[in-house]
C-alpha cells in the first residue's frame, strides 16, 4: 500500500471535532490572543491560568469559592493562583463584612489595569473572528452562541 493510501486511510479513521470540541478550539484561540496581548503589555509575571481568572464575569468582589465553581477548578488551585496575584499586587483578599468566615477578592489599581487589558484583547479576538467570517455571519454566529448559552438578555 502506498504512503498516500495510508494517509488517506488514517484521515478517514480520525473523526472531525464535535461542536463542543470546535467551541473549545475557538476559546483557546481567544485565550491565546488575550495572553499574548497582556504579555506584550509587560504582564510577564503571570501565566495563562492567572490571566484566565480575569474572565468577563470579573474577579472583583467575588469569594474564592465562587471563582472555584465558575472556573471548575479546585479551591486549592484557586487559592494558589490568588496568592500569586496578591503577591504581585493585582488583588487583595479581604474579609467579607457580611460573613466573617468568608473572604472577598478585591482588585487593586494594577489589577484593574490588567482587567482592562484582558478585555481589550478579548475584543481584538472577537474582531479577528468577525474579519474571518464577515460581519453578517459573525452577527449570526454571536446571536447563536447567545441562544445556546441562554444569555440573550445579557450585555456583551
Amino acid at each position: 500500500m502506498s504512503s498516500k493510501k495510508n494517509t488517506a486511510a488514517l484521515k478517514s479513521t480520525v473523526p472531525e471535532p464535535r461542536t463542543g470540541g470546535l467551541l473549545r478550539l475557538a476559546w483557546q484561540r481567544v485565550r491565546e490572543c488575550i495572553y499574548a496581548g497582556v504579555q506584550s503589555e509587560g504582564y510577564d509575571d503571570l501565566n495563562r491560568a492567572h490571566v484566565a481568572l480575569f474572565r468577563f464575569e470579573g474577579l472583583d468582589g467575588k469569594r474564592p469559592t465562587q471563582l472555584s465553581e465558575q472556573m471548575q477548578i479546585t479551591k486549592q488551585s484557586i487559592h494558589d493562583l490568588l496568592r500569586h496575584l496578591e503577591e504581585c499586587g493585582y488583588v487583595e483578599i479581604r474579609p467579607d463584612q457580611s460573613d466573617k468566615r468568608a473572604r472577598l477578592i478585591c482588585l487593586t489599581a494594577r489589577g484593574r489595569r490588567l482587567e482592562t487589558s484582558v478585555q481589550k484583547y478579548a475584543r481584538a479576538a472577537e474582531r479577528e473572528f468577525e474579519q474571518q467570517l464577515g460581519p453578517e455571519t459573525f452577527r449570526v454566529f454571536r446571536a447563536s452562541l447567545k441562544i445556546i448559552t441562554g444569555s440573550m438578555n445579557q450585555q456583551g
